[in-house]
């Protein structure tokens, strides 16, 4: 995951601890921007 959002520059250029989501990362994510702390919890509920 990490991989793709440097792939994709979603960092966040102001916050470098927010991430900005692309189409693909809205639909994990549920909202357009998320915190590193975030994160893990929001994709822990699409990984076992």
């Amino acid at each position: 995951l990490w991989d793709y959002i440097k792939k994709h520059n979603l960092q966040d250029k102001a916050n470098k601890r927010n991430i900005n989501a692309d189409a693909k990362l809205k639909e994990i994510f549920g909202k357009p921007q998320v915190s590193m702390f975030e994160l893990a919890s929001l994709i822990g509920k699409h990984v076992k």
